[in-house]
């Protein structure tokens, strides 16, 4: 229990450390934005007594290291600025979108993992026969396939011909209608996870195929055991580290692909408000979504590498 303990003590040790240089990188990053701040929120008719007035107020002006102080105090805070003319609130936008990005990531994971593990279990035990060589055929293809054309595609035949799925309109609240909003997140979550699926069948089905060959299997067989019992119970834990490592890793794919995708289908989500920041000149804007994206990667990857602890019992030695 110790050793779990000091392997979860230096994993959220690391977790500030982290959140601190990614907050650094973006404000360093959209700083060179070559849109003046001043000029967005007063309109192109302001004087400039009055821009630089606003400058002065607030501390655009002042130094680099001086303004990022000053960021993260308000991030702290929870301020993130404001965009507009109107000067609204840039974390009340980021609190309305996110929880729409994370939704249709997690959607999309969700269908990557179920599919990618029964695929990948399927082709292990029927190595080398005709399920395993059109699964592998599969995997191919999906890994190939771009997730914004798989998406162009969907809307083709779903929803376009088929006439079976939405593609576009208002995206219903699942508290009140969980079917409307799963048929409208539907084709989205599935752009996304074809390709997560194409690779991730191929990581369980080599990590399948490398434990089922290990001498404790054989000896369990050879004791009588059942085989789906030996699968089930010690093959397949001992297979899973190696493709929770890659599902980890896959999880900042997703979140990137979410919000390509989300511009596609129409969705309120993290891609049409970033969107709506570049095309505004809205450097808050695309500030606040960036941040809170890449922040939630860096959680998440955390949240990943302590469930190794779970998955594998040697790691809890380290």
């Amino acid at each position: 229990m110790s050793n779990t303990l000091r392997l979860v003590g230096r994993r959220l040790l690391q977790l500030p450390l982290m959140i601190l240089g990614i907050t650094f990188l973006v404000f360093f990053v959209m700083s060179f934005s070559p849109v003046d701040p001043a000029r967005t929120a007063l309109g192109e008719t302001a004087s400039t007594e009055a821009l630089e007035a606003y400058r002065e107020s607030h501390g655009l002006n002042s130094p680099l290291l001086v303004r990022y102080v000053a960021f993260l105090l308000g991030l702290f805070r929870g301020d993130l600025g404001t965009y507009s003319a109107r000067s609204l609130p840039v974390v009340d936008e980021v609190a309305r979108a996110f929880p729409i990005t994370l939704s249709l990531t997690f959607l999309g994971l969700a269908i990557a993992v179920v599919v990618a593990f029964l695929l990948g279990v399927t082709a292990a035990v029927y190595r080398d026969r005709w399920p395993d060589q059109v699964i592998r055929l599969f995997g191919v293809a999906a890994l190939s396939t771009p997730s914004f054309w798989l998406a162009i595609l969907l809307i083709q035949l779903f929803a376009l011909q088929l006439r079976v799925l939405p593609a576009s309109g208002p995206l219903p609240d699942p508290a009140t209608d969980f079917g409307g909003w799963l048929a409208r997140m539907a084709l989205p979550a599935l752009a996304l996870a074809v390709p997560v699926i194409g690779q991730l069948s191929r990581v369980v089905r080599a990590s399948m195929v490398e434990e089922l060959d290990r001498d404790y299997v054989r000896t369990a067989l050879g004791a009588g055991i059942p085989r789906p019992v030996v699968v089930g119970r010690n093959v397949l834990r001992n297979a899973l580290i190696t493709p929770v490592t890659v599902l980890g890793l896959r999880v900042g794919y997703l979140l990137g692909g979410a919000v390509v995708i989300e511009v596609i289908f129409a969705i309120p989500g993290m891609g049409t408000l970033i969107l709506n920041g570049v095309t505004n000149n809205e450097p808050n804007l695309v500030q606040g979504v960036t941040l809170a994206v890449a922040l939630a990667f860096v959680v998440i990857n955390i949240v990943v590498d302590l469930l190794y602890v779970l998955i594998n019992p040697r790691i809890r030695a380290v």
